[in-house]
């Protein structure tokens, strides 16, 4: 996201224009509605399968919607961040693909998941990172254009990554096809983000006036993913549900804790500190959900569909947390940046 400078005599200050304000208050209100959304629509699911089974078969098409929706938020100038400021990416990339794997691991043998939920989970945590966090930076006054950089670097990553992770950390009992699942994730992943960014750069001012929209398709196209997910194991859901929730939870919370203390012992700032722990805590749930779904069972889903109601509703509540600290410490916009952590690009 750009900003532009404002043309009245009055102020020289940047000010954001109409069309990034339309996409901004589009975006605030997305965070806040789409776990109401993913909630109703996985409770009708849940206990009236039936509409929603025929959607399965368009899961990787509604996944491929969704990444070309986060290419299409994409400038350019997002990308010079790696270059600008290197190690808040780096070790952000890293925390994401080293300790969400890891903690759904251990998550897994504490609640002592059976192979399908574990290995869902699993996925959940060697997925990238989901826009949604993008969103929730700003909500909670972090850094925004570095959160933009961390979601793409992550995302362009996983059809290498995410594969790796799980061939190495899934189990005998669980076979991986790494290759399948590369390509895979090539095709509604990878490509469909890079089209969005070309069709962003060539066609600039058209896909700035449907940007607003965009927030909304994103979640019609995830609750594609997550109904019919939910719908062909709403039987095992409703006698695994409260376990699942449970792993959920702790698997987010293991992010943000862990990841903002390695952003703290690295000596980054409260805005960047902030940033990595909604960075690394909130998964592509969607694809998480799809791809368990799709190369293991409808009861591996499971608890990618439950992560796609509860990382929106825990990163609410951290950036309702972090603006109550700010206010408490009398601070009405971000923290400062420390001196080593340069400023960020205009969002």
């Amino acid at each position: 996201m750009t900003s532009h400078a404002n043309k009245s005599s009055g102020s020289s200050a940047p000010q954001p224009s109409s069309a990034s304000a339309r996409e901004e208050r589009s975006a605030r209100i997305a965070v806040f509605a789409f776990p109401a959304f993913i909630l109703l629509g996985a409770i009708v699911a849940l206990f009236a399968p039936a509409p929603f089974l025929p959607l399965a078969e368009h899961i990787s098409v509604m996944i491929a919607i969704i990444m070309l929706c986060m290419g299409l938020t994409l400038t350019l100038p997002d990308f010079t961040l790696v270059i600008r400021r290197p190690l808040p990416i780096i070790i952000g990339v890293i925390a994401q693909f080293v300790i969400m794997p890891l903690g759904a691991v251990f998550v897994a043998k504490l609640l002592g998941l059976n192979p399908m939920l574990a290995i869902g989970l699993l996925m959940l945590g060697s997925v990238p990172g989901g826009t949604t966090s993008n969103v929730v930076s700003y909500l909670a006054r972090g850094d925004v254009a570095l959160s933009v950089t961390m979601t793409s670097v992550s995302t362009l990553l996983s059809p290498l990554v995410t594969p790796i992770i799980m061939l190495l950390l899934a189990g005998e009992e669980t076979p991986v096809n790494g290759t399948s699942m590369a390509w895979s994730l090539v095709q509604t992943v990878l490509l469909p983000v890079i089209a969005g960014l070309i069709v962003r750069v060539v066609f600039d001012r058209f896909v700035t006036l449907v940007l607003p929209i965009l927030p909304w398709l994103s979640i019609v196209a995830i609750g594609g993913v997550v109904f019919p997910a939910v719908a062909k194991s709403s039987e095992t859901l409703l006698s695994v549900g409260l376990l699942v929730v449970v792993a959920v939870i702790l698997h987010n919370l293991i992010g943000y804790a862990l990841s903002y203390l390695a952003a703290k012992m690295f000596g980054f700032s409260i805005p960047v500190a902030r940033t990595t722990a909604i960075e690394v805590a909130t998964q592509s749930a969607g694809l998480a959900s799809g791809m368990s779904g799709k190369y293991w069972s409808a009861e591996a889903a499971i608890p990618g569909a439950v992560a796609a109601v509860w990382h929106n509703i825990s990163g609410a509540l951290f950036a309702f947390l972090m603006r109550r600290i700010d206010a408490k410490n009398g601070l009405t916009t971000a923290p400062p940046q420390q001196h080593e952590d340069p400023s960020p690009v205009a969002t």
